[in-house]
């Protein structure tokens, strides 16, 4: 992803990088950002400590919780704009963001894709239509090296849909079935992961009925649609009051 970042930013005629950061031990400290990424010399060497970076107006992060929380305070103690694409939140961490949306601008999305946010709008609209009389499963799939299942995006699929039905997200999901579990009931949301090869990311919601079944999917081919995403996120939060918006709000819905 930081790749497709810096790809898509020097595509951008609006757009400057300023600055790239990496963990300490990824071996690319020190090397232009730009050579990296493929797009030819930027000027911007590879930090580790973003305190040592030049000034920027908004931080883009696709990293772990752990650093996405130092990001966090760093934003919040020098006012700068904060856009956050990573997954595997937890409770506290979310907590904290929160906080600090009231100091300065966040946009926080498990998924920066325009296709999966107007997915999720559609979901919305099929669990109104279809209410209590489906079965709804959530297949979701990733390449091998992603941490977290399921995916931040499937979550979030599940708790638009579970908040539509009027169901408690936390006590309805199902994350894995095994041997006699008899009968499935109604009001539960069903997960199943994938981890394999280098799918960049895949996503169905199932609504499975009698006689016929509904199935709202999206694809993604590359990361690019995420880096996209992600700008179009960073030039609209540079109009924003302190908050905390997601990628609904960017685009509208």
């Amino acid at each position: 992803m930081g790749r497709a970042l810096i790809q898509a930013i020097a595509a951008a005629e609006d757009l400057e990088l300023t600055a790239a950061t990496a963990r300490s031990e990824s071996g690319t400290i020190g090397q232009d950002a730009g050579v990296l990424a493929g797009v030819g010399e930027l000027g911007v060497p590879i930090q580790s400590d973003l305190a040592a970076c030049p000034d920027f107006d908004v931080l883009i992060d696709f990293t772990a919780p752990e650093s996405c929380l130092s990001f966090v305070d760093y934003c919040r103690a020098h006012d700068k704009r904060l856009v956050i694409g990573t997954t595997g939140l937890s409770e506290a961490d979310l907590q904290a963001i929160e906080a600090a949306a009231r100091v300065i601008p966040i946009v926080l999305s498990p998924n920066m894709s325009v296709g999966v946010n107007l997915a999720l709008r559609l979901l919305e609209t099929a669990a109104k239509v279809l209410g209590s009389e489906v079965d709804v499963e959530i297949i979701e799939a990733h390449h091998r090296h992603k941490a977290d299942a399921p995916s931040g995006t499937a979550l979030r699929m599940g708790e638009v849909v579970a908040k539509t039905l009027g169901l408690d997200f936390k006590t309805c999901a199902v994350y894995g079935r095994k041997g006699h579990t008899g009968e499935r009931p109604r009001a539960t949301i069903g997960f199943a992961v994938i981890r394999g090869g280098d799918i960049v990311g895949e996503h169905t919601v199932l609504f499975a009925g009698e006689g016929e079944s509904l199935e709202i999917s999206h694809k993604a081919s590359s990361r690019m649609t995420f880096a996209h995403g992600a700008l179009r996120a960073a030039r609209w939060l540079m109009a924003q009051r302190p908050g905390l918006y997601d990628m609904q709000a960017v685009l509208g819905l």
